[in-house]
């Protein structure tokens, strides 16, 4: 009966010691996470001390913004990789991309080969100002070129609010959805805490990731949870060893 009066868990505690995150954004100098190398160090530290067993890593790819490119990036994850060798970093470290979903990603699917999470799993983004107007048909391109679209952080896309629907819609065009692990102690604020509880709730959810951009991101992680749909967010989490490499 005083359920309700229990204390939730810090949101570190969910994550065991083989938690596999898929989106974060630890190459030093690529686009808006780590800056340099000695914050990517501390980055893939923290991974550590927090029970992430394997990173991939996700820069973004978005040509008016940061025009990163599979090969940019694959050469920079090596170079990466060695120096956090150097600092006896053992955390399996992969990398993928976040690509922006606009005109030049409709144009550049069709015509090079995407980094994937795994497989044909690839990890994709929309303005959190409006969804582009071409939206269901980059997702249906994406699918026809083989790939399976695993949509980062619905929950902040908050004009979808407006009408829940329009998820439901987005799951039956075949997008898997990520949730963002921050949006569950309120670090984007409340309404896109409720919107991921709802979500949560509906059984919605695929997958879960950091989107690790700076230390004080790690620090959030010591914050309790302020949803209640705890067994739903563990089972999600736990689907993340999909991802194992």
């Amino acid at each position: 009966m005083l359920s309700f009066l229990k204390s939730k868990p810090k949101l570190k505690d969910l994550l065991s010691d083989n938690y596999i995150d898929i989106h974060s954004h630890l190459l030093p100098g690529i686009d808006d996470g780590a800056k340099t190398i000695r914050d990517t160090i501390k980055l893939a530290k923290a991974f550590e001390e927090m029970g992430i067993s394997h990173a991939i890593t996700t820069p973004h790819i978005s040509h008016y913004i940061w025009k990163n490119s599979p090969e940019i990036i694959i050469a920079k994850h090596k170079e990466t990789s060695i120096l956090l060798d150097k600092e006896n970093i053992n955390i399996p470290f992969n990398v993928a991309a976040e690509y922006f979903m606009d005109d030049w990603f409709e144009s550049h699917l069709q015509t090079e080969k995407l980094l994937t999470l795994k497989d044909n799993y690839v990890l994709v983004e929309m303005s959190y100002q409006n969804a582009p107007i071409q939206l269901y048909k980059i997702i249906f391109e994406l699918q026809v070129a083989g790939y399976i679209p695993v949509l980062a952080h619905p929950e902040r896309y908050l004009y979808y609010r407006k009408d829940f629907n329009e998820y439901e819609k987005l799951k039956k065009a075949g997008c898997f959805f990520q949730l963002n692990l921050l949006s569950t102690v309120g670090y984007y604020g409340e309404r896109i805490t409720k919107t991921a509880e709802e979500l949560l709730k509906k059984g919605m959810y695929d997958f879960t990731g950091t989107d690790v951009h700076h230390m004080k991101h790690i620090a959030s992680f010591n914050e309790k949870i302020k949803i209640d749909s705890v067994a739903n967010l563990k089972e999600v989490i736990q689907n993340n060893q999909f991802f194992k490499f």
